[in-house]
């Protein structure tokens, strides 16, 4: 009886993918823009332009992925603390902290 670890296994064929057909995303040609080129008067899709300001109590800058708002800790989603302005949540009582757990 022939030992079957004595052979070495074949070499992989990297031009194939697992499924034995070409992967058709690699030939999926796209126009290539210079930065030159690119439409600047327009804010980016999904965006109104410039970024909303952070309070001293978010931990990202509101509509980054993977954050949301939540009640701020420091005065309990009141807005207010010790008679005035919460400075956490600058009397929102919201703040925008990350969700995920990446």
């Amino acid at each position: 009886m022939a030992d079957e670890r004595s052979h070495p296994p074949e070499p992989i064929d990297l031009g194939e993918s697992v499924a034995g057909e070409e992967d058709p995303g690699a030939s999926l040609d796209l126009p290539v823009r210079s930065a030159a080129s690119r439409d600047t008067s327009k804010p980016p899709a999904g965006g109104t332009g410039a970024p909303k300001p952070m309070a001293p109590g978010d931990e990202a800058p509101p509509g980054t992925p993977s954050t949301g708002e939540d009640i701020c800790r420091a005065c309990g989603g009141t807005g207010k603390l010790n008679g005035g302005a919460c400075p956490e949540c600058e009397g929102t009582g919201k703040v925008n902290v990350g969700i995920g757990g990446a």
